[in-house]
Order: structure tokens, then sequence, then C-alpha cells
């Protein structure tokens, strides 16, 4: 179907995952974010995620986000258990870096996206 989905454990040893990610993002048409609560506790997350938005801007590349036990709000405001996570994550690194990964998530949090409270949980019991 022409869906090509990126693995990076598929990576072979030795090799650096950081240009053979930034490739991946800059050809792919669509970009899948799945937002957690820790998702800000890591400073690699954060740095694909401002490429990802990077290339929505300049190329047009489609972002689907995905909220899973976090709230949009506090993806945009860095508050509750997000934006202590981010703001742990942020100790000792450079301002240029906290400014980025902040305008990134604020961009994200704008885009529509799906929120796990809305999703429908469908439990079927049967006896026998």
């Amino acid at each position: 179907m022409g869906i090509t989905p990126f693995v990076d454990n598929e990576i072979k040893r030795g090799e650096s995952i950081g240009p053979e990610l930034l490739r991946a993002i800059r050809g792919s048409k669509i970009a899948i974010i799945l937002l957690s609560r820790n998702y800000a506790s890591s400073k690699w997350c954060l740095d694909e995620l401002v490429e990802i938005m990077k290339c929505r801007e300049e190329y047009g590349q489609t972002v689907m986000a995905i909220f899973y036990k976090v709230d949009p709000s506090d993806v945009k405001k860095l508050t509750g258990d997000f934006g202590k996570v981010f703001r742990k994550t942020c100790a000792g690194k450079p301002k240029k870096d906290i400014g980025r990964w902040r305008q990134a998530l604020e961009k994200v949090a704008t885009v529509a996206g799906y929120h796990s409270i809305n999703w429908l949980v469908l439990v079927i019991s049967t006896c026998s």
C-alpha cells in the first residue's frame, strides 16, 4: 500500500541513528506523534518533534497527534505532569534547545489530534 514505517531498531549496529532518522522524517509524507506523560523526558523525542514540525511548515507534511493519557493543554502550556517532566529534561540544557522544544510542543498541541479520553472502550464478556 506504499506505507513504509521507520523502525529505529533496524539500523545496523555501529551506525549513527541521528542522520538516518532525520532522513526518514524529511522523506515522510505523514508523521504520527504519540504524546504521553513521559514524552518530554526524552531529549531525542523532543529533537525529533522539532524536525517534524519544521517539515510540516516547510514541506506541508501531514502531522497527526495522539495524546495518550495527557491533556493537549498540558502539552501546550507545559503544565501538570507533562510540564514537570519537561522541566526536568531541560535542566542544564542550552536555552536555544529549550526554546525550540517549547515552540514545537506548543505547535503540536494545536494540531487537531486524537485524545485518549475520547476513546471508546468496549468490553465484551461471554459466559458459557
